[in-house]
């Protein structure tokens, strides 16, 4: 079970601290605005109303005890900033902070920060593949490089199997698993792709599209 301290629970925080606590992680939840605490306060193990940005408050929280602290305050990115630098000084396990925009993201990881979630351009940047093509029906994007696509098959694709596709080959693609009607499984080199079969693929974009004709 993971220890977690929550700072600022607006909705990105809020949703953090509800799905966390659902995967029975202990969290704890800390935010300037009594309201939020009490509404935050049902669905966390703790909360607590303070500054994150002043030291003594952080200090009492003990924030080296805990395995993942979270900075969610987004909008307020010089709170964000002193918050994410504090919580290194005083020997936080690992930093998880929020950015809305590059140069934030940069300042953040000069600051203290193990990692910077950017959510905004995440979505942007998942909703634009996703509907960019009817063949990609989800995107999940591993790193600048790579990402995982939910994509339909192709008609030529039909009838044949992997081996003879051989997308790996041919289009530096791998096939991660199929979904045909309801079961999902992960292929063979003689599975044959049949009509409505969606694949999960991994690979560059520029591959992805050579690969599925987009």
């Amino acid at each position: 079970m993971k220890t977690v301290l929550i700072i600022g629970v607006g909705q990105f925080g809020s949703h953090i601290a509800k799905r966390m606590a659902e995967l029975r992680c202990e969290v704890m939840a800390v935010d300037l605005n009594e309201d939020r605490i009490n509404e935050i306060l049902p669905y966390v193990t703790n909360a607590r109303i303070g500054d994150s940005t002043n030291e003594d408050f952080l200090r009492s929280l003990g924030v080296d005890n805990y395995d993942v602290c979270i900075v969610a305050l987004g909008g307020l990115f010089q709170s964000s900033l002193e918050t994410t630098s504090l919580l290194s000084e005083l020997g936080a396990k690992q930093i998880i902070s929020r950015a809305t925009n590059d140069v934030q993201m940069k300042f953040l990881l000069r600051n203290g920060a193990d990692e910077v979630v950017y959510p905004e351009k995440q979505m942007a940047l998942r909703i634009a593949t996703k509907y960019a093509s009817d063949s990609i029906l989800d995107f999940i994007q591993l790193d600048n490089n790579y990402s995982i696509y939910e994509m339909k098959v192709p008609k030529e694709w039909y009838g044949k199997t992997l081996s003879q596709i051989d997308v790996r080959k041919k289009y530096k693609v791998n096939i991660l698993t199929v979904k045909r009607k309801r079961e999902v499984f992960i292929p063979s080199f003689d599975t044959v792709m049949q009509t409505d079969d969606i694949v999960f693929a991994i690979g560059e974009i520029r591959d992805i599209q050579r690969c599925f004709r987009i």
